[in-house]
């Protein structure tokens, strides 16, 4: 029986070849992105022989190429002219506004990819030797890195964020950013709310690049920077809103309820800790990416993990806050928990 050959009701030997094979994946998506194919085709290069011509490559490997990124998703082809799926026009089109491409340049680095060989290590020792802070501050060069190629995707999401929990945006709201990195969450508040006053928490390289952002998005004078560990500055007190953005899936649960009760000491009594996550359903395998962020945190973090609702108003609860809500966010794959003071 070969790989591809699915016979219903018959086991398939499929499934495991793909994973095992999915290196290949990998290396071919790095690999058009890096040669511009996408943008290439979405200028009207359609056929190997023009697509190559674009990228500087010999027509067979194109035609190979893409080939394979139509198997897997990312092109259609019709005869043989090849097109871009919706998702790959959106996000692999460096003219699109949109545009991820650089995102390998984080995901694919070496500061991630080595956590996960041998992975065997840390699925027997469940955790990995490094202390949670010390590994956070090793990834500084990364973050930064991935902040400025992750903005437009996480514009969307926090434009959501504060149409959600500042519908009106007309009255005074002072918001800490925790971990802030590129800005655009506790920015998407200030730029809808002209009485709105952010400061942000961050590593000082990592917040170059949120001062960018704000400065390009004119409210440089609504927006203060604290720079230095979310675990040993002074937050200061009287927040509305302290925004905790794909932060707390780092740490193991004593850590984050250490980093809570900061958290509520800075809110006004009626104040709110705003977390976005990855967060599965209590049977931890469902919506499938969400679920499987914990497999990322196994094998990147001492002892993270992606937390469950549960899991995380149990831990807002032991840190004094009085209750929880989660939001869907969509089309994200990610939620929000609102704790209340």
């Amino acid at each position: 029986m070969t790989p591809e050959r699915q016979v219903q009701g018959q086991p398939t030997p499929a499934l495991l070849f793909d994973t095992l094979n999915a290196h290949q994946r990998t290396e071919a998506i790095k690999t058009a992105i890096e040669l511009g194919l996408f943008t290439a085709i979405a200028e009207g290069k359609v056929t190997a022989a023009e697509i190559a011509r674009a990228c500087d490559a010999s027509e067979r490997g194109t035609r190979i190429l893409c080939d394979f990124l139509v198997i897997n998703g990312f092109l259609t082809k019709q005869n043989d002219n090849y097109a871009l799926t919706p998702d790959s026009a959106v996000f692999l089109d460096k003219h699109s506004p949109a545009y991820m491409g650089g995102v390998i340049d984080f995901i694919l680095s070496p500061a991630v990819v080595d956590n996960f060989e041998p992975c065997d290590q840390a699925v027997k020792k469940g955790v990995t030797g490094a202390n949670a802070a010390t590994a956070l501050e090793a990834m500084q060069p990364t973050c930064v890195k991935l902040g400025r190629a992750m903005a437009p995707l996480k514009a969307m999401r926090a434009q959501q964020l504060a149409q959600l929990l500042d519908p009106g945006a007309n009255q005074h709201i002072k918001i800490e950013d925790l971990a802030a990195g590129h800005g655009l969450y506790g920015l998407a508040f200030a730029k809808r709310n002209p009485k709105a006053e952010v400061v942000a928490v961050d590593w000082p390289n990592v917040l170059e690049v949120a001062k960018e952002n704000a400065q390009a998005a004119g409210v440089s004078d609504r927006y203060q920077t604290k720079p230095g560990s979310a675990f040993d500055v002074d937050y200061g007190t009287e927040y509305d809103i302290v925004l905790l953005t794909n932060f707390l899936h780092h740490f193991d649960v004593p850590t984050c309820e250490g980093l809570l009760r900061k958290v509520h000491a800075a809110l006004k009594d009626g104040g709110r800790a705003v977390t976005l996550e990855f967060i599965p359903n209590p049977d931890r395998v469902s919506p499938p990416q969400a679920a499987a962020f914990s497999m990322m945190m196994l094998g990147m973090t001492p002892a993270g993990d992606a937390y469950t609702f549960a899991e995380l108003e149990n831990m807002f609860r032991n840190t004094g806050f009085a209750r929880s809500e989660m939001f869907e966010l969509p089309p994200t794959i990610q939620r929000v928990v609102v704790s209340y003071k």
